[in-house]
């Protein structure tokens, strides 16, 4: 039947009314509310506290708990702050008594039965026969389905109270005997559903077989959205976001000057994936590609925008460059040795093998006769990891590493001539020294690698001399 899935982002979870009223209500057909699947997030700054700080890294519960220096009083302790923090949220959603109170005690089941299964873990890996590295996957998963198992709840709920027949789908495995694989768990709690009649509210983590943060780490919920989609065989896919996808980071560029794109291809989306700023997922988009259902990225906040519409086969009717984005704090490795002549591969693949080591992201690279250069989106202390490794490994190359940044120009058909030109000269106009620079022949991305104090302000020239000069209109191209 004809029906949506549709994710909704953390920071759109920590405004209630916005989710009905912005999504829930603007979204029905008529008078007709259903005929849509909800995929939600843990509620902003969550996951953080349960994980790890996104940004700065600081630890939280899971990583106090895998630390081994690290003291059993500091996990607990910041366990404790997550009760606290999630109770505040029921606080201020539920302002009936008897709500709140079966809302606390929701959620605290699945506090104690996560601090216990850690504490008998902490216990038994005391022993010499039990690794505790070997059990940190299930732990941290274990973790991170607490945010989405409680933003789920909570939603269920107050649009229950709210006269909406919403319904929680729990896809953590809470007492699941067994791990499935993800598809067949999905599907086992699609056939318990009347989705015309009433209003799922999954949880963005899904317990399975393959183990999604494996894989994904903290781009989970978009695979079980994705999943979701494809084995309901939704119409659409919508992802609800705080904001528009845009031209560029209305920060560095300034909020009346970016317009959304409107419209654009899945292979877009895989270069803002290549520089961490995401619409989805590329493994989680390769299965709404390959069963043609189109992504609609959608602003929360302005639900009478239709938003940005990404499919497999839209290019635009001019070509023209879409958006400016980038990425700071990426570090450029790089190899030069005078035997790497005639013997590329076999210095690539031992130096790759070193970044897959470490778990460092390739961006782009560079390679002539006698250097190979990665440029890593990393931290410094794992390049300093991989430095090491790859100066062991070759002894008679020079080994160096340096911070820069990446700023590149992307569109859905950028075949126009001159357009490297333009931009190379919109960068040495501001004084904005190029490093280096990459154009593939599918010409969808223009890449600059610059010195990191240049990135704000080429974003800002390259958006002024590429995008600006254009009058859009509401959006790049409507969707």
């Amino acid at each position: 039947m004809s029906h949506s899935v549709e994710k909704i982002g953390g920071t759109s979870m920590s405004d209630y009314a916005a989710v009905r009223d912005n999504i829930i209500l603007a979204g029905a057909e008529g008078d007709h509310l259903y005929g849509r699947i909800f995929v939600v997030s843990a509620y902003g700054g969550v996951t953080d506290m349960l994980l790890e700080n996104k940004r700065n890294g600081n630890p939280g519960v899971y990583g106090l708990f895998a630390d081994d220096e690290g003291s059993e009083a500091l996990w607990r302790e910041a366990l404790r702050n997550v009760a606290k923090a999630l109770h505040q949220i029921n606080e201020e959603l539920f302002d009936d008594a008897e709500q709140l109170n079966e809302a606390n005690a929701f959620i605290d089941g699945r506090l104690f039965e996560a601090e216990r299964c850690m504490d008998n873990l902490h216990r038994l890996c005391q022993h010499g026969h039990f690794g505790l590295e070997d059990h940190l996957l299930t732990v941290r998963e274990m973790l991170a389905s607490i945010g989405e198992v409680h933003s789920a709840w909570n939603t269920a709920k107050l649009l229950q109270r709210d006269g909406i027949n919403a319904r929680f789908v729990d896809l953590s495995g809470w007492r699941m005997e067994s791990a499935i694989p993800l598809d067949a768990h999905i599907l086992r709690e699609l056939d318990k559903i009347d989705v015309q009649k009433e209003l799922p509210i999954v949880t963005g983590y899904a317990y399975c077989s393959e183990g999604l943060m494996a894989t994904f780490d903290r781009g989970y919920s978009e695979m079980t959205f994705s999943r979701l989609a494809v084995m309901s065989k939704a119409d659409e896919a919508i992802i609800h976001k705080e904001y528009h996808l845009s031209s560029a980071d209305p920060r560095l560029v300034g909020a009346e000057k970016v317009v959304p794109i409107g419209r654009t291809n899945y292979d877009v989306a895989d270069q803002l994936a290549n520089l961490g700023m995401e619409a989805i997922h590329p493994r989680a988009a390769k299965g709404l590609r390959q069963d043609n259902i189109p992504l609609r990225v959608k602003n929360t906040f302005e639900p009478e925008h239709s938003g940005t519409l990404i499919d497999g086969e839209y290019t635009s009717e001019r070509p023209c460059v879409e958006i400016i984005a980038g990425r700071k704090q990426v570090y450029a490795l790089e190899v030069f040795d005078q035997d790497m002549v005639g013997s590329l591969w076999d210095y690539e693949q031992k130096i790759l093998s070193a970044i897959s080591r470490f778990k460092a992201t390739v961006i782009t690279k560079d390679i002539n006769a006698n250097t190979i250069t990665h440029y890593l989106g990393t931290n410094l202390k794992t390049v300093k990891r991989i430095v090491k490794a790859v100066s062991d490994e070759f002894t008679t190359a020079e080994v160096s590493m340096r911070k820069v940044a990446i700023v590149s120009a992307i569109g859905s058909d950028m075949k126009v001539p001159g357009m490297l030109a333009k931009t190379v000269s919109a960068l040495a106009s501001a004084d904005i020294s190029v490093l280096a620079m990459h154009q593939s022949m599918r010409q969808v991305d223009m890449q600059f690698v610059i010195n990191e104090d240049d990135y704000e302000a080429a974003v800002a020239n390259l958006h002024r001399c590429l995008v600006e000069v254009h009058d859009h209109g509401e959006a790049i191209c409507v969707a």
